[in-house]
């Protein structure tokens, strides 16, 4: 919470804490992994796989997706899992965090835009180690990566479009 009570998820992305989630996970599930390769989870989801992750999808709709078995649920899941990382509305965050927690999880990562302090919390007070409001391809590809040597280490992506040639 900041001075006026407002819930600031900046307290979610220290960088220390990233890059120890980064180093020491193995097995990521999506949460909300989409099928469809224009959607960011699937690319997302693609580029964790490419770079030795392994990602098992959460999504009832799709029974496969990046050629892994998608489960309708975080509690269908049969192995341990890291890191539950979310591509959902904030207002499913405390449930998934509770799903989290239930199976033991280690982290849990919430994409751009999907901020929810109760769900924060559930997973802090269950020992989880929670990164809010960031993208776990992009914070890779920033600690990891390469982007860094290419001037990208600027907290900001932009896409530039040039319309047609």
């Amino acid at each position: 919470m900041t001075e006026n009570g407002a819930f600031d998820p900046a307290r979610y992305q220290e960088p220390k804490t990233i890059q120890r989630v980064l180093h020491t996970a193995r097995t990521i599930a999506v949460v909300g992994l989409s099928g469809n390769e224009l959607r960011a989870s699937h690319f997302v989801g693609y580029y964790l796989k490419r770079h030795g992750y392994r990602v098992i999808p959460v999504n009832p709709r799709e029974p496969e997706i990046l050629g892994e078995k998608s489960y309708a649920s975080l509690g269908e899941i049969p192995v341990p899992v890291d890191v539950v990382n979310v591509f959902r509305a904030p207002d499913a965050l405390p449930g998934i965090a509770r799903d989290a927690v239930a199976i033991g999880a280690t982290s849990l990562w919430c994409q751009f835009g999907v901020v929810n302090a109760e769900g924060a919390r559930i997973a802090e007070d269950a020992g989880l180690t929670v990164v809010m409001d960031l993208c776990l391809k992009i914070e890779h590809a920033r600690y990891l990566g390469r982007m860094h040597w290419l001037g990208f280490n600027t907290h900001r992506i932009t896409s530039v479009r040039t319309g047609l040639q």
